[in-house]
């Protein structure tokens, strides 16, 4: 490496290295701009570069257990979806599991948002419990983007980056699409590939008060 204009000079190799180790320190969803403004800031890189090191990586991961994938406008390191099952017996806590209406909730956000309370209670055809969007913003799946100006200005929810790497999306566009936008049924038979795991098999909605079982 080499110092020329206060920068340090930087070769791809090196550069792969790098970006390598952070994302593996980080461990979690990292951006270009990000790279750059830290362990990349005493470098003299451009944005190419590090997007052509980061290409370089996906294709070395590739047939890998490891793979490094584009989620939430960003990269990171995680294992291939066919190990899974394997994987979860190195940890003893299993994954909360999560009520059938706080999923329902969640994917009415993700296709209309933003939304308000009133919005999803619409499509579902019961009311929405707090706790229900307690637990997906304790979850950090949704966050509140606004009020709708009508009275009362009840809160506009919409989801979060956490929401997009958690589910494998780089952005919200790359939701499955819907054939049926107005059905809930379709909804979940959307949400149901590799990578939105959501709800599967799930029938029509019912039309009963929402059980507060999470």
């Amino acid at each position: 490496m080499a110092l020329s204009k206060n920068k340090l000079q930087i070769n791809q190799q090196q550069l792969k290295q790098l970006i390598e180790a952070s994302l593996f320190v980080m461990a979690k969803t990292v951006s270009i701009k990000q790279l750059i403004d830290t362990v990349l800031a005493d470098f003299s890189v451009s944005r190419p570069r590090v997007k052509e090191a980061l290409q370089a990586l996906q294709q070395e991961y590739q047939e890998r257990g490891i793979n490094l994938v584009n989620v939430a406008g960003g990269y990171r390191f995680q294992t291939i979806e066919t190990l899974s099952p394997y994987l979860q017996r190195l940890w003893q806590e299993k994954a909360p599991k999560y009520s059938r209406a706080t999923l329902e909730t969640l994917a009415v956000i993700a296709y209309r948002q933003p939304v308000t309370r009133g919005d999803i209670e619409l499509v579902r055809g019961v009311a929405v419990g707090s706790h229900t969007i307690k637990s997906l913003s304790d979850r950090d799946w949704i966050k509140i983007v606004g009020h709708k100006e009508v009275p009362g200005r009840p809160a506009l929810y919409a989801t979060t980056s956490e929401f997009l790497a958690y589910f494998g999306l780089d952005t919200i566009a790359d939701l499955p699409a819907l054939s049926d936008a107005e059905s809930l049924a379709a909804l979940f038979s959307g949400v149901t590939n590799s990578k939105v795991n959501l709800l599967a098999n799930e029938s029509t909605p019912e039309t009963t008060e929402e059980s507060t079982n999470e």
